[in-house]
């Protein structure tokens, strides 16, 4: 999923790194309304109330409050979907026009938290990952873009993997063993534009967050800490910082635990 997603945030005045910004919201697509949890589905194609993807979705604010210790609820996180992938490219040209073509979209703006797809046989993997983004912002404020694209990254996949992106595995080791990658949180965390991460960068994020969350206690207490400060709006001490202070070899053990996923 790494290579064809964005995130924009839509602020008012200032630009920041990654961020596209725009006064007025995006005109929405006309059809169907769903309302389920804190979830509002609109479709230009009818969508069962029953539908598996549907429950997937509300299990997945489940599975991110459970993991990262963060309270249910939120603001509402509208989703938007196209039934074919040439209606949702055309709404992105009229009304993103600067977006490089991509499955699935997550909009942040002032007022709103949503999210664009396409319908598609992996329309379920862009929904985890572009909604996972909207339930984080709705909680949580500032978030560094490595740990927002790490956590989407791990959320993206099934409730059975339990957060193991197996392709990012494969991908880091086979970098490491070309010479062509090593394990560096500092430099990651230096990156401040989508558009400067690369495949690689998506799956160093995403191994950087499945290490804090499955390691040891006192890893995944380290990343809840962090995500509580923020969103109590403690401006705390950086991530990367607090890890490489915690455990100064955490990019050895990061390959270790590499290692033991493959």
């Amino acid at each position: 999923m790494w290579s064809r997603r964005l995130v924009l945030t839509l602020l008012a005045t200032t630009t920041v790194a990654g961020c596209v910004h725009w006064r007025k919201p995006a005109p929405l697509p006309t059809g169907s309304t769903l309302r389920i949890g804190q979830l509002v589905i609109n479709s230009d194609f009818p969508l069962p109330p029953e539908h598996r993807l549907l429950s997937d979705l509300t299990q997945l604010r489940v599975r991110i409050s459970d993991e990262l210790a963060l309270p249910s609820g939120g603001e509402p996180v509208e989703v938007f979907l196209f039934q074919t992938p040439r209606g949702y490219q055309t709404f992105l040209r009229a009304h993103h026009p600067g977006v490089p073509q991509r499955r699935a979209l997550f909009v942040e703006s002032d007022t709103h938290l949503r999210v664009y797809a396409a319908w598609g046989d992996r329309v379920a993997e862009d929904l985890r990952h572009e909604v996972s983004h909207g339930y984080l912002h709705s909680l949580v404020t500032d978030l560094p873009l490595w740990i927002d694209e790490g956590l989407a990254e791990s959320f993206e996949v099934g409730a059975d993997e339990r957060g193991l992106n197996r392709p990012h595995v494969d991908r880091l080791l086979a970098a490491s063993q070309q010479g062509a990658w090593q394990p560096d949180v500092t430099r990651l965390a230096m990156t401040r534009s989508i558009d400067d991460m690369q495949q690689t960068q998506y799956a160093e994020s995403w191994a950087w967050i499945h290490w804090l969350l499955n390691s040891t206690p006192q890893n995944r207490s380290l990343l809840q800490g962090y995500l509580a400060a923020l969103r109590q709006r403690q401006n705390p001490v950086p991530l990367h910082e607090m890890m490489l202070k915690q455990n100064p070899a955490a990019a050895n053990d990061l390959m270790a635990h590499l290692q033991r996923l493959r």
